[in-house]
């Protein structure tokens, strides 16, 4: 009786954390230039030119930094608005639902 009781408490334990997990749907990511913040706030989605191909970030991605070539940074902001940009050259780093972009040039499109 006491091992069935305490398996029901560790699936429902489980199963909780999996809605939570599925719950958070954006990260919160910076774009930075020498100059300023261009962009602060939660995303969905987040496309970059990396030095060895275009990558995308999605919420709960795996920690990484990663530099950044010349090319589109296309932006999925939490309510579905696009942004793209053009940058030249610049660092990538994910880390825990945070990522930041730091570039030496940023033009809008």
């Amino acid at each position: 009786m006491y091992l069935s009781s305490s398996l029901v408490q560790f699936s429902e334990v489980k199963f909780r954390t999996i809605n939570r997990k599925e719950d958070m749907k954006t990260f919160d990511l910076e774009i930075v230039t020498p100059e300023s913040r261009v962009f602060a706030g939660p995303v969905k989605s987040v496309k970059v030119p990396g030095s060895q191909g275009s990558f995308q970030v999605l919420v709960n991605h795996a920690p990484i930094i990663s530099t950044l070539g010349d090319g589109k940074v296309k932006v999925v902001k939490e309510n579905g608005e696009t942004l793209e940009y053009h940058t030249k050259d610049g660092v990538i780093e994910v880390l825990k639902n945070k990522t930041i972009i730091l570039v030496e040039q940023l033009l809008e499109d």
